[in-house]
């Protein structure tokens, strides 16, 4: 990757990479992926301002366009939410007409999740923000080759740390985290 050198690199704002804790987190990688996360999550948010759930809620609807009608557990799994807060970001999206829920010819106690018309338009506006919110973070790479090796490496490494260690779901997660907690994960 090329180094930084012009207008929105780190040198060109005047901030030094000496400048966090004295260079001594220069080359920690836990600092650098908090500090992108942490940029990356505020500008998501600033983004998805008016979308009922904020970034989550994003996800919620971009899984539901993309792919055929699931369930709602179906979806739940699918992006690692717990069922219930599912249920009311379900109910918050359904609330503003952003997503229909119908019944499922094969279940019928389950329920197909539907983007309408407005979820859509208003999906195709979000991604245009996304970008413009990636854009801002991923400034320091200049280079738009840099970005996409950035993107692609940044996909690898997490692809492959998700097959070593599959998040079932994020009370699975907290439960696994919580020393007090005596139940392991259940198998992947």
């Amino acid at each position: 990757m090329s180094a930084p050198s012009g207008a929105g690199s780190g040198a060109a704002a005047g901030l030094r990479p000496e400048s966090a804790c004295g260079g001594v987190l220069r080359d920690d990688l836990g600092w650098a992926l908090g500090v992108v996360f942490r940029s990356y999550a505020k500008a998501a948010n600033s983004a998805f301002t008016d979308v009922p759930g904020g970034p989550r809620g994003y996800q919620v609807l971009a899984a539901a366009a993309r792919a055929d009608p699931r369930s709602q557990l179906e979806l739940a799994s699918h992006l690692g939410v717990d069922r219930t807060v599912m249920t009311y970001l379900l109910d918050d999206l359904e609330g503003a007409g952003l997503i229909e829920r119908h019944p499922d010819p094969a279940d019928r106690r389950a329920r197909r999740i539907v983007t309408t018309a407005p979820g859509r338009e208003l999906l195709a506006d979000l991604g245009g923000r996304l970008l413009a919110a990636e854009d801002r973070v991923l400034a320091g790479l200049e280079d738009q080759q840099d970005r996409q090796v950035f993107r692609a490496l940044l996909r690898r490494l997490a692809m492959h740390a998700n097959a070593l260690d599959p998040v079932h779901g994020a009370c699975d997660l907290a439960r696994h985290a919580s020393p007090s907690s005596p139940r392991p994960l259940p198998p992947a």
